[in-house]
Formats: C-alpha cells, sequence, structure tokens
C-alpha cells in the first residue's frame, strides 16, 4: 500500500476515527427502512412477478445507448404522475442523483445557497459545480435571501439555487420549505429538495413534505428509493427542460451503465404500495409519539418531531461506548460522528421503522438511559 493512505488511515485510527464494516445485529433502530418495505412479501412478490414477464436483471448499457429499458420509461412516467411533477429521470442511487444535479445544472455566473447541514453528495456536487457556491445557518430562511441579495450588491447576475433536505438526516428536524419557496419566488431562484428522508413517510400518499410545491416550475426534488421505499436508486422530479439538460450534460447519466430495469419495476411496485400505505404511516407515527414520550421523560431532551432522533452527547468516545453496549444489549443504534456531524456533536442516530414495536421502543429508550449513565463523561 501507497505511504500516504497508510500514513491517512494510522491517522484516522489514532483518532478513534477509523471505520469498520459491521454486520447487522439486533433490533432495527440504525436504518432507513421506515415501513419495513425491504425485506417485506410485497416487494419480493413484485420482483417474482417482473421476473416472470420477462424484465431483465442488467440494463447492458447506458440510457443513450442500448441500456434505455421500457421498465425505465414506464417507471419514470408513473413517477411524475404520483409526485406530482412534469417530468422525472431515474438515478442509480440518492448521492448520484444529487452530485450530478449540482454539478450539472447551475452554470457558471450562477449561485449555489445551501444549508449548512445539507447532504453531503449535494456540497460535493457544489463542490464540483462551476457556480460559486456558499452554505447558510442551518434552517435560517432569512439566510438565505440574505446571501443572494449581497451576492447581487457585488455583481452577481447568473441564476440563484437554493438546496435543502425537507427531514435533515442527521438532526431529524424539518426545512421551512413555504419561507424557502417564497424566497426564491422573490428572487427567481430554483429550489432543490431532497425528500429522501419524506419520501413515503410523508405527505399524501407519501409523497413528501414538498408534495404541494411539485410541478411548479421552480422547484426540482428528489425522491429517494432505498430509505422509506425499501429498494434502491432516486427520482429526479423536475420541469421537462431540466430532465432534458441532464440527459444531454449529465456526465454521470450520459457515461453510467443504466440502473437495473428489474430495480425499476420494483421501484414502481413500492410506489403504489406506498399510495396504499397510509395504515402504516400511521403505525410509524405512534412510534414516532412513543419515542417522543420516552425520550423526554427518561433523558430530558426535546424530541424532533420526525422518525429520526438524535441523542447527541458530544464526546466521539462516549458516543462509541453507548453504541457498543445498546448494540451487545440487542438493539442496533449506531454513533455518527465527525466529519458526518460537527465537532462536538457526536451522538446516537436513533432511527425509527416498522421493523420494531411499541413495546421494543420503550425498551430501548430505557436500556439507552442506563448505558448513557454508564457512561457518563
Amino acid at each position: 500500500m501507497p505511504e500516504s493512505q497508510q500514513r491517512a488511515l494510522k491517522a484516522l485510527d489514532r483518532r478513534g476515527r477509523l471505520r469498520t464494516l459491521a454486520p447487522r445485529t439486533g433490533l432495527d433502530f440504525s436504518s432507513n427502512d421506515y415501513l419495513g418495505l425491504a425485506a417485506s412479501d410485497a416487494l419480493r412478490n413484485a420482483a417474482e412477478a417482473a421476473l416472470a414477464r420477462g424484465v431483465a436483471v442488467g440494463a447492458t448499457g447506458s440510457r443513450l445507448l442500448r441500456g434505455n429499458d421500457p421498465e425505465h420509461e414506464a417507471l419514470e412516467h408513473e413517477a411524475a404522475v404520483f409526485f406530482g411533477g412534469e417530468t422525472s429521470l431515474f438515478f442509480a442511487g440518492g448521492f448520484t442523483a444529487n452530485h450530478t444535479l449540482l454539478a450539472t445544472l447551475p452554470a457558471r455566473g450562477d449561485l449555489i445557497v445551501a444549508d449548512e447541514l445539507a447532504h453531503a453528495s449535494m456540497l460535493d456536487g457544489m463542490a464540483a459545480s462551476k457556480a460559486a457556491s456558499i452554505t447558510v445557518a442551518h434552517n435560517d430562511a432569512n439566510a438565505f435571501s440574505d446571501a443572494i441579495t449581497s451576492w447581487r450588491r457585488r455583481g452577481g447576475t447568473g441564476q440563484p439555487w437554493l438546496v435543502v433536505e425537507s427531514v435533515f438526516s442527521m438532526d431529524g428536524d424539518l426545512a421551512p420549505l413555504s419561507d424557502l419557496h417564497d424566497i426564491a419566488k422573490r428572487h427567481d431562484a430554483l429550489l432543490i429538495i431532497d425528500e429522501a428522508h419524506a419520501t413515503g413517510v410523508y405527505g399524501p400518499k407519501g409523497r413528501g413534505l414538498a408534495a404541494d410545491l411539485e410541478g411548479q416550475d421552480n422547484v426540482i426534488t428528489v425522491h429517494t428509493c432505498g430509505k422509506a421505499l425499501g429498494t434502491m436508486g432516486a427520482l429526479v422530479v423536475a420541469p421537462e427542460l431540466y430532465r432534458d439538460f441532464l440527459v444531454n450534460r449529465a456526465r454521470a447519466f450520459i457515461y453510467a451503465t443504466a440502473p437495473s430495469p428489474l430495480v425499476a419495476a420494483i421501484v414502481r411496485a413500492s410506489l403504489n404500495i406506498s399510495a396504499d400505505s397510509d395504515g402504516a404511516r400511521e403505525n410509524l407515527q405512534t412510534l414516532i409519539a412513543t419515542v417522543r414520550a420516552a425520550l423526554s421523560d427518561r433523558l430530558e431532551i426535546t424530541p424532533t418531531a420526525t422518525q429520526i432522533q438524535p441523542v447527541i452527547v458530544g464526546q466521539e468516545a462516549r458516543a462509541i461506548a453507548v453504541s457498543n453496549a445498546m448494540i451487545d444489549a440487542g438493539f442496533d443504534v449506531r454513533a455518527v460522528r465527525p466529519p458526518t456531524v460537527p465537532e462536538g456533536t457526536s451522538r446516537l442516530r436513533i432511527s425509527l421503522t416498522l421493523n420494531v414495536n411499541q413495546g421494543q421502543v420503550t425498551e430501548m429508550v430505557e436500556t439507552l438511559s442506563q448505558a448513557l449513565q454508564e457512561h457518563a463523561p
């Protein structure tokens, strides 16, 4: 191994940040399988039915060569109708979709303004863009407006782009979408909303928190398929102009082998399942209410309103120790540390899914309370 890589890994190890892959174990309090669909009979049956009707496993090439399968086309049409947008485009994953959007659509002379806690995929896409970019204080809608105004005063004449998650993946709080859309209209800006942790969970039929904004000419949304929808890939829902531009200019779309047609068929089924899953969403909200009450009572912290509940402990070593104690007790609660979260905010990220029940949620919080006491700072 080259010395530079060896030194880098040793430095991570000394700082306690060397990562390794760990197997799944215990009750699921860390995945994004919010509706419990990933291992469901419903999606297994959808896969079997697709294979039985001859859907291919592999795409064989990029979409612009021979890789454009009828399943891709059908999914994109159905997704646009489901989410209420003009068109959609299917990518192999959410990271690729976010990165590609921001690396491709904003042009030189434009300005990208992103929430400072936006997904790494968005920040990396901004870094790859020809546009100027800036991050602003978390969930401060006025900061977006102020950044654009300041840029205009300095001579900025291009297109502003506003970038947020609707449900923030590590903090579990909600973006002020209505305020941001008003700001986008006021400044003639485009609003890009990552619905990764909202798709399937919130909105009518699980259409997400931006459901009322879909289809407007200044809104682009990203709907990840590997979380509540239980499969993989991501759908960019956008006006036709931007879809056409991505097809013609997005290198990660043009030169990549297309996503599996079989996966596209399963995502089609998952959208139909989401449309009929109001009962499942109600059950998830019951679990959220249970964990909120338990966290407030046992840990005296203010919980979020969503299925993502961060318990911030500060020290990295303490977060790891508490996570290990939880896993040993049969609860898969993972530690999240810098650089994924800011320095000094290492945390336990509790994720609620329908893979657990109310009693297990209550027991998990009780065990967590004990673990935090045993590993007090």
